[in-house]
């Protein structure tokens, strides 16, 4: 089921709630950036197709949130070649939707029609319901006469269901100047996703060449300054999703999708960014509403409340998904080191939002709890790490580069919400919680224990799968050197310092897909030979389950 505070699926404006940031930029966007944001958008289509003088679907289809009985569709159409995202421009456009059991469209379910107009930037959503639980459909739109590609989506299974298995592809940290989009294209090629997960920073936000390129842009993006306005946003956005992989993922299965800070700004909290600077860069209350409504435009993503991704949905009786927005309720990140970080008056989730979480994983009654979160709920200690391995980790993770053992944008620097969270599952006895994690472009299994310090004589309560990049930098890439290097040296070091860890890979990209029957969750970790090459194949690299009612991570040796 969806929370019960979810509104319609039409984009939303974002809540005024900024105050003055002092400028703690890495780079200060050219004044000229702004009023140039209508110069980069002739890149975001494929000049070949942006001739045709018929509406064209050039950014793909795309489905979203699955529910038992319904199904939420996108598309974006370009109505004349002038109209293109971010440009304000073209006629108001008739798109009709098409949902059938069949791939030839015979066995037509369901058809309607919605306006695309520029006020949404011509993208299109459709909460399509009266389906099927546990169905495969196809659908379409149309334009003008052009049918737009045609997709594959699938319902969720009934609430009350007895399901035997599920299966979700899971991904996070999709950097289009670092490399290609590789761990899509495989996603795509299989036939046994229910849905897939995107953990969050599906987008990001720098200029070109500005991020985890190494001096070396695989393929620019567009706009190529920093994005700040809206028509930036929606720029970026349909840059993203120009790429082929992408688009074939999205016609394969509905996605899943909650934000981390990339689609609005680097170290995102709700007053503020670490790389948006106050007045030179406009209000930080118009770039994270700008940033928001073009989310909202350009994802199949129902909104649970007003510029929030916070929302629930239920597979059967097998396991429900909690997803977390962990941007736009957090306090200010603090300083390494600094007491702050056990301060119960900040807070990483918002009072409602943890109120929320905490009140639905005591009234579940699915086999498993899982829980889609943008950072690492697991404590990390850095421990002994030598300094040739400290300096670029704390790089990745933002840190101070004389950086102590915590890492304060994760829950890390929040501990009041974590202890309060842990502590409602084990008063609770809520057993078969799994926190799905992305952001920190590497690879782990991890037990979540109660008190780390005393683990692991101290219990676990719950475990965290965490997956790799698809393409922004790991470790390697930060060092510059061979793929593998530094996890031999760093792994054994992390692990040491962190019992609670049973595996972490820092060097390679890829993606995770998640098995789940009534007995076990088991994480199946795939890499990617490289980033950068379009044709890069992939392995399986590991797997890791936990067994239900034991609350704790053990490797296994065979994918599902």
């Amino acid at each position: 089921m969806t929370s019960p505070h979810r509104s319609s699926e039409s984009a939303l404006s974002a809540t005024a709630a900024a105050d003055s940031l002092s400028p703690r930029r890495r780079t200060v966007v050219k004044a000229a950036a702004a009023t140039a944001a209508l110069a980069g958008p002739l890149a975001a289509a494929p000049p070949a197709r942006a001739a045709r003088q018929a509406p064209a679907f050039l950014h793909g289809v795309a489905s979203g949130d699955p529910l038992p009985d319904g199904i939420l569709l996108w598309t974006r159409v370009t109505p004349v070649p002038e109209a293109i995202p971010g440009s304000g421009l073209g006629p108001d456009t008739e798109v009709s939707w098409t949902v059938a059991r069949d791939k030839a469209f015979t066995d037509v379910v369901a058809q309607g029609s919605t306006l695309a107009t520029a006020a949404s930037d011509h993208t299109v959503k459709a909460d399509i319901r009266g389906l099927q639980p546990a169905t495969d459909y196809w659908f379409r739109f149309s334009a003008g006469g052009t049918d737009s590609p045609a997709a594959r989506t699938r319902t969720a299974p009934a609430a009350d269901a007895a399901v035997p298995g599920l299966r979700f592809g899971v991904v996070s940290c999709s950097n289009w100047e670092a490399g290609h989009f590789a761990a899509y294209r495989h996603l795509a090629a299989r036939s046994d996703l229910d849905a897939w997960l995107h953990l969050g920073d599906y987008i990001y936000e720098y200029a070109s060449g500005e991020y985890g390129t190494r001096g070396s842009v695989v393929r620019p993006h567009a706009p190529a300054h920093e994005i700040v306005t809206l028509a930036d946003y929606r720029v970026r956005h349909a840059k993203y999703k120009t790429d082929p992989d992408l688009q074939a993922l999205h016609a394969k299965a509905p996605v899943v999708a909650i934000w981390d800070d990339h689609e609005i700004a680097n170290d995102t909290w709700s007053g503020g960014a670490g790389n948006h600077t106050e007045g030179a860069e406009g209000s930080w209350a118009a770039r994270r509403a700008a940033a928001k409504q073009a989310y909202f435009e350009w994802m199949p993503v129902r909104p649970a409340l007003a510029g929030t991704t916070y929302r629930r949905l239920r597979f059967g009786r097998l396991a429900d998904l909690s997803l977390l927005d962990l941007r736009s309720f957090r306090s200010q990140q603090v300083s390494i080191g600094d007491g702050d970080v056990d301060d119960p008056d900040r807070t990483l989730t918002g009072r409602a939002q943890l109120d929320w979480l905490k009140a639905g994983l005591a009234a579940s009654d699915t086999t498993w709890r899982l829980v889609g979160t943008s950072v690492m709920i697991s404590p990390f200690a850095v421990g002994s790490l030598p300094a040739s391995l400290l300096k670029p980790l704390a790089k990745l993770l933002g840190l101070p580069q004389e950086g102590l053992a915590i890492n304060t944008d994760q829950w890390d620097g929040y501990t009041d919400d974590r202890r309060e969270l842990l502590a409602h599952l084990r008063a609770n006895a809520i057993r078969n919680t799994v926190f799905l994690t992305g952001d920190i472009h590497m690879a782990w299994a991890n037990d979540v224990p109660v008190n780390a310090g005393t683990y692991p004589l101290s219990a676990s309560a719950a475990t965290e799968f965490v997956v790799t990049s698809v393409t922004s930098d790991n470790l390697d890439d930060i060092v510059g050197v061979a793929e593998g290097t530094v996890t031999a040296v760093a792994s054994p070091l992390i692990r040491a310092a962190n019992r609670h860890v049973h595996w972490v890979d820092t060097d390679r990209h890829g993606y995770g897909v998640l098995d789940i029957t009534a007995e076990r969750a088991q994480m199946d970790y795939y890499v990617l030979a490289g980033r950068t090459q379009a044709d890069a194949t992939a392995a399986w690299a590991r797997s890791y389950r936990t067994r239900s009612g034991t609350q704790k991570a053990e490797r296994t040796y065979d994918p599902v």
